[in-house]
């Protein structure tokens, strides 16, 4: 299968990207192949760092012959290409020798994460490899024209891979990793189609809450999306696909400590962000103050939420306020 080829079977089932942007993947592979670099780096992006979160550690463990054959693709797709698959730091201890060992003789670098949250952001990994400050970098120059050491770089996520390996087999159903966490029976990492609502999957992967009938019960909420920055659904609203990272996490209302799972999220993110912008920077820290004195000032929260979502400099900062805003509201703090 030839370069064209690939990008066109991309094009035809519309893959997305995995990561949580949910960029068109063709989109991406077609603008680093127009680059046309004397070098082209390859990058499968396996930092994974969301809280609860663990579906590139389930395919990197159980499909790795699949990720490794999608970056195999993509090397022979681009002009001079190498790759590198960038690893949580907590997954390569025991990951290391199994990816290198499957990658045998193939231009393939395996590089252990060395920052936090943040250091998975597809410029600051740039900047990470390239022994520069954790920081991310304005875009454009998007990556796919300037990307590692200023050759055009193909970025996706774990997930990617697997797919792009299936499509090229013509294997591919439409499926996406989901990775259920919190109060439930049976947690883990599951495939289903991408138009499955989040009912559906807690149905059938057996999790639903024990109190009261599913969609009546009022004792349980859920964050779904990309853990500490998913969104709160009531029981009503889980008649959704989901959106982004494939992330579900139920919650026992009567056992959730509200302001303590609040400070999780707001000490994730004072911890996660590179201290490069105000906004996130000064932002996560006050909303953490707050949170910990248990004094929830609503309108002051709105100045720290637009604060974010309009000046931050990464998504990061702009992903910062749905948890808490959905939170704060839905369950009435």
């Amino acid at each position: 299968m030839n370069g064209m080829d690939i990008i066109a079977k991309l094009k035809q089932v519309n893959l997305t990207g995995r990561g949580g942007a949910s960029f068109p993947t063709y989109l991406k592979w077609q603008s680093v192949k127009d680059a046309n670099g004397s070098k082209t780096y390859i990058i499968c992006n396996g930092s994974e760092g969301e809280l609860n979160v663990y579906k590139d550690k389930h395919i990197l463990e159980n499909y790795t012959e699949e990720v490794l054959n999608g970056i195999k693709i993509a090397l022979e797709t681009f002009h001079n290409a190498q790759a590198i698959i960038y690893l949580n730091k907590k997954y390569y201890p025991k990951l290391n020798q199994k990816l290198k060992k499957l990658a045998g003789k193939l231009p393939i670098t395996i590089y252990r994460k060395t920052g936090e949250y943040i250091a998975g952001e597809e410029t600051t990994l740039l900047e990470a490899i390239e022994n520069k400050p954790h920081e991310p970098r304005i875009k454009p120059p998007y990556p796919a024209q300037k990307g590692l050491y200023g050759y055009p770089t193909l970025v996706n996520n774990v997930e990617t891979f697997y797919f792009v390996s299936k499509i090229a087999k013509g294997q591919y159903k439409g499926e996406k990793f989901y990775s259920i966490a919190g109060d439930v029976k049976h947690p883990g990492t599951y495939l289903f189609p991408e138009t499955a609502t989040i009912k559906e999957i807690i149905n059938r992967t057996h999790n639903w809450p024990k109190h009261g009938l599913f969609m009546k019960s009022d004792n349980f909420f859920v964050q779904a999306g990309g853990g500490a920055t998913g969104e709160i659904l009531l029981p009503k609203e889980l008649g959704v696909p989901i959106k982004g990272v494939g992330s579900i996490i139920i919650y026992d209302r009567k056992k959730t400590d509200l302001y303590k799972l609040m400070e999780t999220w707001a000490d994730f993110f004072v911890k996660g962000n590179c201290d490069k912008c105000v906004p996130c920077r000064e932002g996560s820290y006050r909303i953490l103050e707050m949170i910990k004195h248990k004094k929830i000032d609503k309108e002051k929260l709105e100045e720290l939420y637009f604060a974010l979502e309009q000046t931050s400099f990464c998504p990061l900062g702009k992903s910062i306020p749905t948890a808490f805003r959905s939170l704060i509201k839905k369950l009435d703090i």
